[in-house]
């Protein structure tokens, strides 16, 4: 079927009534447009939000002797958004249901102001340290976007493009997070640590134009209602919890280190705020740039196999983090963590990949013994985008874990070393709970194995 008439005048609407991304003649001749064009704008309104969710991770460079802040103190105040962001993933997760996609993403983007602003106001010194506290925690707002886009792009394309399409919109919404400090870095170079509003005034009318563009340009896909009840039925299932353990191995470790690598950078090699950021980007930029890879490797080759060669080269990384900090060697030390960013970006996009593979499997299963196959393939397609919320958040968590555990090991020890130790004995357990579950356990035993791999996972 080339072209569905009710498809083309609900799109005006910007509600789509039947949409059948499996079906390659749906895709192919009115699919595949409308859902590239929604990805675009999604992505620029993520990038956006992820650019003010780490917004408190360039602010606290400008923060001087002035400001009596202590290096716990900013850890804190990065933790802050970390974690609120974070608890945000479940609600906008269920916001696209409630909503729809495109009506959220104009609601998510506008809330960006908030944050923005009250920054605006509030960054100068005299100001109490709990103001700061709250203004960073109201920017966990950016946080949220991540998931809602997600969940919303998810629907738009067929499994065998998912892993493609999820790693691009989330690797150019993780390009939020080096752009923002490449714009901070030019700020401290051009006007220096007393002008941090420049950084502010470059943002407002960016996000005024990705709620314009998802106002124009985005649509609404009306089969996404009926997937209120998704998030209540997913946390049910085994797999759920798996796949969010992971998820902290991977995601957490990109936003946790994107957060805290400047100020590691000047707290443990005595680098000034323009040495730190000069080189702090280095990371998330690299990190964004390779979660597609992680998701295209993962369409070829499997989604567990990358997961865990990523999480065992993880460890290996944070191995050599310790031994250039026990060398005193910066560069060492950078290249060790620039590591970490891209081999976290690449698990990033096979761990998402394999979330819609896993209930794929699930429905293909089903079908196999007599189900009836399109309601097995609405139940995968909800599923997955509940998932792809609760893995978001609780994923999420792990860049919290990482501050707090960075904020501790300074504050007792005077160095990362510790917290260091304690990251690469986490990547072996992520990298063991993938071979066990995945690559070993009640997936690889299955009968129906060659469903899974059909599947991608």
């Amino acid at each position: 079927m080339a072209t569905n008439p009710s498809t083309e005048e609900s799109s005006k609407k910007k509600w789509i009534d039947h949409w059948e991304p499996e079906d390659e003649d749906f895709w192919e001749n009115t699919g595949k447009k409308i859902a590239n064009r929604n990805l675009v704008f999604s992505i620029f309104a993520e990038h956006i939000g992820f650019s003010i969710w780490t917004l408190w991770s360039v602010l606290v460079l400008f923060m001087g002797p002035a400001y009596e802040f202590s290096a716990a103190d900013k850890f804190l105040l990065v933790s802050t958004p970390t974690l609120v962001g974070s608890i945000l993933r479940l609600p906008y997760t269920l916001a696209v249901a409630r909503f729809g996609g495109r009506n959220w993403t104009i609601i998510s983007a506008g809330l960006l102001l908030v944050p923005t602003i009250l920054a605006a106001i509030v960054m100068r010194p005299g100001v109490p340290f709990w103001v700061f506290l709250l203004v960073a925690a109201v920017g966990g707002v950016g946080g949220g976007n991540f998931a809602s886009s997600m969940t919303n792009i998810n629907t738009f394309y067929p499994e065998r493009r998912k892993g493609w399409a999820l790693g691009l919109n989330a690797g150019g919404g993780n390009l939020g997070v080096a752009v923002i400090q490449l714009v901070g870095l030019l700020m401290l170079s051009i006007a220096g640590a007393a002008a941090p509003r420049l950084v502010l005034w470059v943002y407002i009318p960016l996000i005024v134009l990705a709620c314009l563009g998802a106002v124009l340009y985005m649509d609404n896909i009306s089969s996404v209602r009926n997937d209120r009840g998704a998030m209540r039925e997913v946390i049910m299932q085994r797999q759920a919890w798996v796949m969010s353990f992971l998820y902290i191995g991977t995601f957490g470790s990109f936003i946790g280190y994107s957060f805290a690598f400047g100020l590691v950078l000047q707290n443990q090699f005595h680098r000034t705020p323009v040495q730190a950021a000069a080189v702090t980007f280095l990371g998330p930029l690299l990190g964004s740039l390779s979660r597609p890879l992680g998701g295209k490797l993962a369409d070829t080759i499997g989604g567990a196999k990358v997961t865990l060669v990523t999480f065992l080269l993880m460890a290996a990384g944070t191995g050599l983090t310790l031994v250039a900090s026990s060398m005193k060697s910066l560069s060492l030390y950078t290249a060790g963590f620039v590591v970490l960013f891209v081999l976290s970006g690449i698990g990033n996009g096979s761990t998402y990949k394999m979330i819609p593979a896993i209930f794929r499997t699930k429905a293909a299963l089903a079908i196999a013994e007599g189900a009836p196959e399109q309601p097995e393939v609405l139940k995968a397609r909800r599923l997955t985008g509940a998932l792809i919320g609760v893995a978001g958040a609780v994923g999420a968590l792990g860049g919290l874990f990482i501050n707090l555990a960075l904020r501790a090991s300074f504050q007792s020890f005077g160095s990362g070393d510790v917290a260091c130790y304690a990251f690469l004995a986490f990547y072996l357990v992520c990298g063991v709970t993938t071979w066990a579950v995945y690559l070993r356990g009640e997936f690889a035993r299955s009968s129906e194995q060659f469903t899974l791999v059909r599947a991608g996972v």
